[in-house]
């Protein structure tokens, strides 16, 4: 068989109905209707429970690259039809599609767009319709004694004197000018008070703002929230040209560096990580650090994989296996285990990635049986 005709053998069904979907500024555009295409026909072989699939699969079927998929990931979750969650030890990313909400924003796309009322009466309509003539003949007269006349050239006024009426008194009303300059100043004044619209890059960075503190969330156990200070400095490093890897690169090394250390970790925040004095010093840390294969920080110095630690650590490590895969020791858990574990399930430890979280329990265990041997000295 032809080696082109088996490269066409499996073809993905592409829905262009998906690109149409939009909700406010977020439109999806036709890679993120490739992506929802291909998790569509998923969904409905696996009935709608969460399915799993590596970045490396979706491109086997897609041929989306790296990029591409976490911008169509986004944008299907901004518009609230693709759900995602991370399961499982080591964590990996699962996927469900919401089918009323997809089938919702499909029937918006059907709706026939506003027609612009061309009814309307235009002005030009009533500028050349002639006044009728009243039927009493009557000359009118001005207060002053004198017959109107139209046919009597009015006499043009110097610059800079005030027109006169024929009375002689000087009419008190404000010049032509005022209307122009009054208009000028309120539409002034309307400009000021409409924000600026966003570019298109400033979106997509708002956006990948979002997505690095999200990170910085599960990785850290933290629960910032969306607002302006918390994506000040994410924003500004973005707009220095620091990619999303950079930024996620720093708080991967920062939580394996400080996360063991109980008053360090409160330092795991966007305000010290993307600073702008110290962020490039942390970038370069960190891209060492994952060059080394991304070694455990034990005591403040760097394990290597493979290492062993000095000390014995037999009885944590058996308890954070114990406790990431919920088992149950045959016998009764040490108190020293049954605080660490009331600890580490307060801190979210399992929804953590497994490479920190481990870190994390150690620094758990540690904090605790200094806790213990204190209490014991009292």
């Amino acid at each position: 068989m032809s080696a082109l005709i088996q490269l066409l053998d499996r073809p993905i069904a592409y829905n262009p109905a998906f690109a149409k979907l939009k909700v406010g500024k977020v439109k999806a555009g036709p890679v993120a209707a490739v992506f929802l295409s291909q998790m569509v026909y998923w969904h409905n072989r696996m009935g709608g429970v969460w399915m799993y699939k590596t970045q490396a699969d979706i491109t086997s079927e897609t041929a989306l690259t790296r990029d591409e998929q976490e911008t169509a990931r986004k944008r299907l979750v901004s518009l609230g039809v693709l759900e995602e969650d991370r399961r499982g030890v080591p964590a990996t990313m699962h996927y469900r599609i919401d089918a009323e909400r997809l089938e919702t924003l499909l029937l918006e796309t059907t709706k026939p767009a506003k027609k612009v009322n061309q009814d309307k009466t235009r002005l030009g309509n009533f500028q050349n319709v002639e006044t009728p003539q009243s039927g009493l003949v009557q000359s009118r007269k001005l207060d002053c004694g004198d017959a109107t006349n139209k046919n009597v050239e009015t006499q043009q006024t110097r610059k800079g004197e005030p027109p006169e009426q024929a009375c002689g008194d000087p009419a008190i009303f404000p010049t032509g000018d005022y209307t122009e300059n009054t208009q000028k100043i309120t539409q002034e004044k309307n400009n000021s008070r409409q924000p600026a619209a966003q570019t298109d890059r400033e979106v997509e960075i708002t956006d990948q703002a979002k997505q690095i503190l999200s990170h910085l969330n599960l990785v850290t156990g933290s629960r910032y929230q969306v607002s302006k200070s918390s994506l000040e400095n994410i924003r500004a490093r973005l707009g220095e040209n620091f990619t999303v890897d950079d930024l996620n690169l720093v708080v991967d090394y920062s939580q394996a560096k400080w996360g063991a250390d109980i008053k360090m970790a409160e330092y795991l925040r966007p305000a010290t990580l993307f600073q702008n004095a110290k962020f490039p010093g942390y970038l370069q840390s960190a891209t060492k650090w994952d060059a080394a294969g991304r070694p455990e920080n034990v005591n403040g110095q760097w394990v290597k994989p493979g290492e062993v630690p000095a000390g014995d650590t037999t009885e944590r490590d058996a308890a954070y296996r114990r406790y990431m895969s919920g088992t149950i020791s045959q016998t009764k858990p040490s108190e020293l285990e049954q605080r660490v574990c009331k600890a580490a399930s307060t801190a979210n430890l399992r929804k953590q990635r497994p490479e920190f979280a481990i870190s994390r329990w150690n620094a758990i265990w540690k904090e605790q049986a200094q806790r213990g041997n204190q209490g014991e000295a009292a």
